[in-house]
């Protein structure tokens, strides 16, 4: 019997990609994106896509009415955790009133399996390597929200019986991806201000580490867990298991390049200095990872951003607290009217 699917954010980077790899499983998948942060023309040819809002309530109610979906897929999200202090309304709204949305018509349809991309911000600091039984401790608003969406799910599969696969992954790199963001995705972020032959920015002295993941170590797994019962009800770390410096990173993306980056260091943002999780249980339920390693993975990237060029990143224009606002985060002043 054929399957039907939702992804949300599917016109985004990650979404657009589990996508992909849930038309090959021979699902009808239905992509739900605002394009907030996406783009129609990542979406891959056989979905249908339906322009719209996870915070509009009665367009969700009607959307779940009409296709019946065996399963969701939740991507859609604002993941910018060190901008969400500054954007705490519409960080909540977006990352969790939306997500409940979802949560209510999945339950009221008897959607066999929700899926839900959480993130490895609901950790915390200081807890090294990051593991599932740990008790998580967000030090932001969206590692807060991301926490709170979790603790629903959990909720609603011991009131109704709502089967969800929760999934942490982190610092997820490849093709698709918003390279035009100037808030979020560092790699993207070092690749567009190369394209445009500007300095590299990096908040702080660049010794914070993170573990870059390669697209397919995420998108695979999420897409496949519906077709894994031992996945039901379980939380995984997702992601690459080697750390590096933000240095390091901004080395190996000048290489491929061919440049030798100049560095613009900025005053260091509050955010945890050192971030890497454990993914043993992944690797038991899904398997190893694809093996692609960063110089790999960025090479892949490299390619794509070469030939979709330099975007210039738009502004951020819903900031409600400007106190301690990161430099160059500012929204621009807007003119007034007479």
């Amino acid at each position: 019997m054929l399957k039907i699917s939702l992804v949300t954010g599917g016109a985004g980077f990650i979404g657009s990609h589990v996508v992909r790899h849930c038309l090959g499983m021979g699902h009808k998948v239905v992509v739900l994106d605002d394009l907030s942060g996406g783009f129609e023309d990542h979406i891959p040819e056989g979905a249908i896509f339906i322009e719209g809002s996870i915070t509009d309530a009665n367009f969700v109610q009607e959307l779940f009415e009409k296709y019946k979906f065996d399963y969701v897929y939740h991507l859609a999200a604002y993941a910018a955790e060190g901008l969400s202090h500054f954007i705490r309304n519409f960080n909540y709204n977006n990352n969790l009133i939306g997500s409940i949305n979802l949560i209510n018509e999945s339950i009221k349809t008897k959607v066999k399996c929700f899926v839900f991309t959480s993130s490895i911000a609901v950790y915390g600091q200081g807890q090294l390597p990051m593991t599932e039984e740990m008790t998580p401790l967000p030090e932001d608003p969206y590692g807060v929200s991301k926490y709170a969406v979790e603790l629903d799910l959990r909720a609603a599969h011991h009131m109704f019986g709502l089967n969800s696969v929760i999934f942490r992954p982190h610092n997820v790199y490849g093709e698709n991806q918003n390279i035009g963001d100037k808030y979020r995705n560092v790699i993207g972020i070092f690749m567009n201000q190369i394209m445009q032959g500007k300095k590299l920015t990096i908040f702080g002295d660049g010794t914070q580490t993170r573990a870059f993941s390669y697209i397919d170590d995420v998108a695979i797994p999420i897409a496949n867990s519906v077709n894994i019962e031992k996945a039901y009800n379980e939380v995984f770390n997702i992601g690459a298991d080697k750390p590096y410096t933000v240095n390091e990173l901004a080395t190996v993306v000048g290489n491929e390049f061919g440049v030798q980056p100049t560095i613009n260091y900025l005053a260091a943002r509050k955010e945890v200095m050192h971030a890497y999780s454990d993914h043993s249980k992944a690797h038991e339920i899904f398997g190893q990872q694809s093996g692609v390693s960063l110089k790999e993975g960025i090479a892949k990237m490299a390619a794509w951003a070469k030939v979709v060029g330099a975007r210039h990143s738009k502004e951020f224009n819903n900031i409600e607290i400007t106190e301690k606002l990161p430099d160059g985060w500012g929204k621009k002043e807007k003119a007034t009217v007479a």
